[in-house]
């Protein structure tokens, strides 16, 4: 990403997460909730939640590649799921 304004929204928005703040958020399903960042070519990051403290981080992308960055973040988490079984 090229984007330097892009990438400092980015890094705002995820220290506000760690903090316990998710803002701007939607569940798109299976366990994946999408956050937006407002800025730019509407950046999206993916993560999925495991108990009340661990939020892991799926994939991340754009409003134009949504559907796709969507399915991915789905297997990754259906895989990390898997995994700890």
């Amino acid at each position: 990403m090229r984007d330097k304004l892009a990438q400092a929204r980015i890094r705002e928005r995820l220290r506000r997460v760690q903090a316990g703040n998710f803002g701007d958020c939607e569940p798109v399903g299976e366990g994946v909730i999408e956050l937006r960042v407002h800025v730019g070519a509407g950046y999206r990051v993916y993560f999925g939640r495991h108990g009340g403290a661990l939020v892991l981080l799926l994939s991340g992308g754009d409003k134009a590649g949504q559907s796709d960055d969507i399915r991915r973040a789905k297997e990754h988490w259906s895989n990390w799921k898997r995994r700890q079984t």
